[in-house]
């Protein structure tokens, strides 16, 4: 039994919460949180400060607001925990830089919670990518597209700082890392012409890998559309599932579209018509793949998926277009 503890009990703590107190393998210590309205009368228990936990712990899933990420991976790493961060890993790509040797020197693992490298279909798809399929990459095209209620940005920090490039594109930044290797330029254009909060809310990214390869990602957090990972995986319960595919990656030899794993080939050039190949990919939740993994490191029979590094990579590539978006508003 692995004894684990959450910190932070806002939307993404209280789903990580469910799913460490539903599984046999793991044992819920507790959730800390200072705000004790937040502190549910649901069986578990709560303490408003990691001081107050008096029962052995071998790790901590941090879901706390992401300012406070650093502060509270160094709490953790000096009580010898092991650590599953959500994303970003940090709020600044120089804390990243200054957790890594912490982690080292605690000798303790630190994972981070870009949570789709788990999914079945992202693993086949790098796969088949890393296979050749689809020879040459060439292009790939994203999108993300979701009607945020306002209730989500009503009296707290997301009026100004809750841009949908932090929040969700660094997802989308990492999976094209993790699928198409490392990104080496990224540029854009920003409007938030529907709310008109002092943020970022709609985002059109144009992206240059080390490969060749070029891509795009399209992104809005105030429009309506079927188009976006969770929407199209169906793993997350706040958002409706579409099943629509949202990422689409061409290469010399044919094409896929993303998460159906439908991939176009069968011809030579335009002259011929390219026909499409379903392909199945069993559904898993991502959360409960990545809390199956957390475990499996912490007990020492796998290694790390992505670790402090790898996470910081993404944290960058995020951090520097937020960067040139927010100029732009």
């Amino acid at each position: 039994m692995v004894n684990l503890v959450i910190m932070g009990a806002g939307l993404i703590g209280y789903r990580h919460v469910k799913l460490v107190a539903d599984d046999p393998h793991l044992q819920l210590v507790g959730v800390v949180d200072p705000d004790i309205s937040r502190h549910l009368d649901d069986g578990n228990r709560y303490f408003a400060s990691l001081d107050d936990i008096d029962s052995p712990v071998d790790g901590v899933i941090i879901a706390t607001p992401t300012g406070l990420h650093f502060e509270h991976a160094k709490e953790a790493l000096a009580r010898g925990w092991h650590l599953l961060i959500e994303k970003p890993v940090t709020a600044t790509p120089e804390e990243a830089d200054a957790l890594i040797p912490l982690v080292q020197q605690a000798k303790r693992h630190c994972l981070v919670g870009h949570h789709r490298r788990y999914h079945p279909a992202v693993q086949t798809l790098r796969e088949r990518v890393a296979a050749d399929e689809f020879g040459t990459i060439t292009t790939s095209t994203m999108m993300w597209a979701m009607k945020k209620p306002d209730s989500y940005f009503a009296n707290n920090w997301r009026t100004t700082d809750g841009s949908p490039v932090m929040i969700n594109t660094i997802h989308d930044i990492d999976l094209m890392r993790f699928v198409l290797g490392e990104i080496v330029s990224i540029t854009g254009l920003a409007t938030n012409h529907i709310r008109q909060d002092a943020r970022v809310e709609s985002a059109a990214l144009s992206i240059a890998f080390a490969s060749g390869a070029i891509g795009a990602i399209s992104i809005s957090d105030t429009a309506l559309s079927p188009w976006g990972f969770e929407a199209g995986i169906g793993e997350n319960p706040n958002i409706g599932t579409t099943g629509q595919d949202m990422w689409w990656i061409t290469g010399t030899k044919g094409a896929v579209s993303f998460p159906s794993l439908t991939s176009w080939a069968g011809a030579e050039d335009w002259g011929r018509a390219v026909k499409p190949q379903s392909h199945d990919s069993h559904k898993v939740t991502p959360l409960q793949a990545q809390l199956d993994h957390f475990r499996a490191v912490i007990q020492g029979s796998e290694a790390p998926l992505i670790t402090v590094e790898d996470a910081a990579a993404s944290l960058k590539a995020t951090w520097m277009i937020e960067q040139q978006l927010a100029a732009q508003i």
